[in-house]
């Protein structure tokens, strides 16, 4: 059975943060807009790909390479530049400071654990408000794997100092939310009205349509 977490993880790209406005600036840089959704599934596809190989390659630069490939090549230096440079003004979706604030003012700690790079993560995190109410930003680069592999999560709970089952991941991925599933965690997922949650995949313990029905549904759970 599991219980209510005492620390709950975010992932962030996706689930805290919107990644919409990038697909104006692919605009700017000749690219048609649906390129959006077939580059960061590439760039995921590729992360996780050398991680399962027991390599590692920061997210900013798998993107870069992802971008340049879903192009033909055709794209410029300077616009891949100016593409990339969007991951730094990146928005938080509206529920990310009223779930994190509830889970907060409930007595649960908050850290954001992702695949990207430390820096823009915290800047994201500062610029979004949510600075005063996360603990720590812990990134998959720390153990030079992405996730969904366990050891990013089991590190996760040790730099929390938590059980991994008294841990809660929150994401708005099915495959993210599988790993942390088969690494001992609570799992909570947003599905942001996209449908059900992935069939080939262990089923969240919690989900909701936004972050603060997850939240709720969190602080629900059997103490």
């Amino acid at each position: 059975m599991m219980y209510r977490p005492a620390v709950v993880a975010f992932d962030v790209i996706e689930t805290l943060m919107s990644i919409e406005p990038l697909r104006a600036r692919l605009t700017e840089a000749e690219q048609p807009p649906h390129q959006l959704e077939a580059w960061y599934t590439r760039t995921l596809r590729d992360g996780i790909a050398l991680s399962s190989t027991a390599d590692y390659v920061p997210f900013s630069d798998v993107a870069e390479a992802a971008l340049r490939a879903i192009t033909g090549y055709s794209i410029s230096g300077e616009q891949v530049a100016r593409v990339m440079a969007g991951f730094g003004e990146l928005p938080a979706f509206p529920d990310a400071l009223p779930a994190i604030t509830r889970l907060c003012d409930a007595g649960v700690r908050v850290a954001c654990l992702t695949n990207g790079s430390a820096d823009l993560t915290s800047a994201f995190v500062e610029r979004s408000g949510l600075g005063p109410l996360v603990d720590r930003v812990i990134c998959a680069g720390d153990v030079y794997r992405w996730k969904p592999a366990a050891v990013v999560y089991l590190y996760a709970a040790e730099m929390l100092d938590v059980p991994a089952e008294r841990m809660a991941l929150v994401a708005a991925h099915d495959w993210d939310c599988h790993g942390a599933k088969r690494a001992g965690l609570v799992t909570g997922w947003v599905s942001r009205k996209s449908g059900g949650f992935g069939a080939p995949f262990a089923e969240p313990d919690v989900t909701g349509e936004d972050l603060t029905e997850v939240a709720e549904r969190l602080l629900a759970m059997e103490q």
